[in-house]
């Protein structure tokens, strides 16, 4: 019977319970997805990071994070000061 999600998966979920260990769980079809961090009734969006024979790990995803990596950081101290640190040196 194939599994209905694979690693790389993205998924909005509702978390049902939590297991032993405190990770949420969920479920797509009856198969049970642990993702750490979560709260009983929350929903949120979850990547799947690893598929077992009767289970999944999940990650949940923030939707701050792909906005903060397609913004450039500023540059740090060092490199704004490089330029004048060498120009006091000649």
């Amino acid at each position: 019977m194939p599994k209905p999600v694979k690693v790389g998966d993205e998924l909005d979920v509702t978390i049902e319970a939590v297991a032993a260990k405190g990770d949420g769980i969920a479920k797509k079809e009856g198969f049970v997805i642990f993702i750490p961090g979560v709260s009983v009734g929350e929903t949120c969006k979850i990547r799947i990071t690893a598929v077992k024979a009767s289970s999944a790990v999940a990650e949940k995803v923030d939707a701050g994070a792909a906005v903060a990596e397609t913004v450039e950081p500023a540059p740090a101290e060092e490199e704004v000061d490089a330029g004048t640190t060498e120009e006091k040196a000649e």
